[in-house]
């Protein structure tokens, strides 16, 4: 390997490091912020939206919080 693809690959390793970090951090506070849509009321929290609205923006809040993290976890970003 010459100096270059070595570079590059430390590039693309970093790269790949902070992409998956972004992707865990992002999926973490999405999937907390669907979990406190769907027990707002419980905790005290009222929203001007109807009720089915609000279990359906949490749940996909939840589902795509789950798929960040697992987006984090396979490292995939170049294929």
């Amino acid at each position: 390997m010459t100096e270059d693809d070595q570079e590059q690959d430390a590039r693309t390793k970093g790269y790949v490091l902070r992409r998956s970090i972004m992707d865990y951090g992002m999926g973490v506070v999405i999937l907390c912020l669907g979990i406190f849509f769907l027990i707002a009321p419980k905790v005290g929290v009222v929203f001007g939206i109807d009720d089915l609205f609000r279990y359906i923006f949490g749940g996909l809040c939840i589902l795509y919080g789950l798929f960040r993290v697992y987006r984090g976890y396979k490292k995939n970003y170049f294929n």
